[in-house]
C-alpha cells in the first residue's frame, strides 16, 4: 500500500467511526430532554427513569466521540499540511466556532448530569436541551468546513496562494445550508431508527415493559418524522450538486454521455472502461426533473470533463444507491408507522412490527455512512474542488501505514469499549426496569 492510500484510508476509517459517535451525541439529547420533558408533565416516575437512563448513554458517546474527534483534528494536519496551509486560514472560523459549541456541549452534559436535586428544575431541563442544541451547532459548523471544500468561496486563488481572504463568505459557502441541512436530518434518522430498534428487540423479549415501550414510542417519532422529510432534503442537496459539481452528480447517476431527457438509473453496475451500466432500471426524463425541474433539461455527462477528474464511479455509484435503498426503506417503514397509529395502532404491538424495527436498527447508521462516501469520493480527485488536488496535499512523511495501523488498532480498541459500555448499560437498565 503506497503513503497516499494509506492516508485516505486512515481518514476514511477516522470518519467513518466518528460520524456514528457524531450523529449520535447531536440528537440523543433530544430524545432526552423529550422523556425529561414529559416526567414533568405527567409525573410518571418511567419517564425519570428513562432520561436518567438516556443521559448515561449520551455521556459515554460524548467521551468516545472526543477522542476520535481529537484524534481527526490531529490528522488533518499530520497527513495533509499543504491543506491547512492554505485552508485554515479560510475556514478556520468554523473549526474555532465548532470549538465554542463542543465546550458548550461538554459544560451542559457536566451539569445535566450531576445537577439532579442541586440545580432548579427547569435550569436543569434546559441544561439537557442545550446539550443538543450545541451539539447540532457544532455539527453545523463542521459541515461548513467541508461544504467549503466542495464549493470554495471567500478567496481568490493567485499563484497558488488564497488572496482576500473573507472567512465569512468562505463560511457559509454554497453548499453549507444543503449539505448541513442534509447531515443533520440524516442523524436523526440513523439515531431515531436505531435507538427504537435496539428497544424494539428488548420489547421482544418483555412485551411488558413500560420502559422499552415509552423508550421506541420517542425515539421512533424523531426517526419517523426525519425520515419523511429526508426527501425534501435530499432533492435539495441534489439539485444543489447539480448546479455546483456536476461532474459528481454524474458520477452518482453513471451519466457517461451528456444528454436531454437524462433518465434516472435505479441500481446497475457501471463499467468506466465500456461507459456503460449494467443490470440497471432506467426511469426516462426523471434525472433531468430532479436535477433542474424539468423532463427535457441537460444533464452534464462525465463525457464533459477530462478523465483524470472524473470520481470514483463505481464505487460512487454503489455508495449513492445504497444510500438510497436504506433511506427508501425507512421512509416506508415510518409511513407505515403513520398509518398504524391513525387507524390500527393495536398494530404497532404485534411480534412482526418490533422485528421489523429492529430489522431497521443498523439502517440508518448504514445510509449515513453511505452519503458520506458520495460527498467524499464524489468530489475526487479534489480534496478542495478545482482549487488543490488531494495528493497535492499528502504529507511528505514516509511510511504512513505504520500510523494507520496504529490508528485502525485504537479505533478497534474503541469500538470494543464502547460496546461493552453500552451492553452493560442496557443489561442493567433491562433487568432493572423490564
Amino acid at each position: 500500500m503506497n503513503d497516499f492510500l494509506a492516508a485516505r484510508c486512515q481518514m476514511a476509517i477516522s470518519l467513518g467511526f466518528h460520524i456514528v459517535y457524531a450523529s449520535i451525541g447531536m440528537t440523543m439529547p433530544f430524545f432526552m430532554f423529550v422523556s425529561h420533558l414529559k416526567w414533568f408533565r405527567t409525573g410518571e416516575e418511567i419517564y425519570l427513569q428513562l432520561t436518567k437512563a438516556w443521559s448515561k448513554g449520551i455521556a459515554i458517546f460524548f467521551a468516545i466521540g472526543a477522542v476520535s474527534g481529537t484524534v481527526l483534528s490531529f490528522e488533518l494536519g499530520l497527513l495533509w499540511p499543504e491543506f491547512m496551509k492554505h485552508a485554515g486560514p479560510i475556514i478556520g472560523m468554523p473549526f474555532s466556532w465548532e470549538g465554542v459549541a463542543f465546550f458548550i456541549e461538554a459544560i451542559a452534559l457536566g451539569l445535566f448530569l450531576y445537577g439532579w436535586n442541586r440545580l432548579n428544575k427547569w435550569v436543569h431541563l434546559f441544561s439537557g436541551l442545550l446539550i443538543g442544541i450545541a451539539g447540532v451547532a457544532s455539527g453545523f459548523f463542521v459541515i461548513a468546513a467541508n461544504g467549503w471544500m466542495n464549493s470554495p468561496e471567500g478567496f481568490d486563488w493567485i499563484n497558488g496562494n488564497a488572496i482576500n481572504i473573507n472567512p465569512v463568505d468562505a463560511m457559509f459557502n454554497s453548499a453549507w445550508i444543503s449539505q448541513s441541512t442534509h447531515m443533520i436530518i440524516a442523524a436523526f434518522v440513523a439515531t431515531g431508527f436505531s435507538v427504537a430498534g435496539l428497544h424494539a428487540i428488548l420489547l421482544l423479549k418483555n412485551k411488558n415493559s413500560e420502559f422499552h415501550r415509552k423508550a421506541f414510542k420517542i425515539a421512533l417519532a424523531f426517526g419517523a418524522f426525519a425520515s419523511i422529510v429526508m426527501p425534501v432534503s435530499g432533492d435539495f442537496s441534489a439539485k444543489n450538486v447539480a448546479k455546483r459539481q456536476p461532474e459528481k452528480l454524474a458520477a452518482m447517476e453513471s451519466l457517461f454521455v451528456t444528454q436531454k431527457r437524462a433518465p434516472l438509473i435505479i441500481g446497475g453496475i457501471p463499467n468506466e472502461e465500456k461507459q456503460e451500466v449494467k443490470l440497471a432500471i432506467e426511469i426516462p426524463g426523471f434525472l433531468s426533473f430532479l436535477a433542474f425541474g424539468k423532463m427535457d433539461a441537460e444533464v452534464k455527462g462525465l463525457d464533459q470533463f477530462p478523465e483524470d477528474e472524473w470520481p470514483p464511479v463505481l464505487l460512487t455509484h454503489l455508495s449513492f444507491q445504497f444510500m438510497l435503498l436504506f433511506g427508501t426503506i425507512m421512509a416506508a417503514i415510518a409511513l407505515l408507522y403513520l398509518i398504524l397509529s391513525w387507524r390500527w395502532k393495536y398494530f404497532l404491538d404485534k411480534p412482526w412490527w418490533l422485528r421489523l424495527l429492529a430489522f431497521s436498527t443498523p439502517l440508518g447508521f448504514l445510509a449515513l455512512e453511505a452519503g458520506w462516501m458520495v460527498t467524499e469520493l464524489g468530489r475526487q480527485p479534489w480534496i478542495i474542488y478545482r482549487i488543490m488536488r488531494t495528493e497535492e496535499a499528502l504529507t511528505p512523511m514516509p511510511g504512513i501505514v505504520y500510523p494507520l495501523i496504529l490508528i485502525s488498532v485504537v479505533y478497534l480498541i474503541l469500538t470494543l469499549l464502547s460496546i461493552y459500555l453500552m451492553r452493560r448499560q442496557i443489561r442493567y437498565v433491562h433487568e432493572k426496569y423490564s
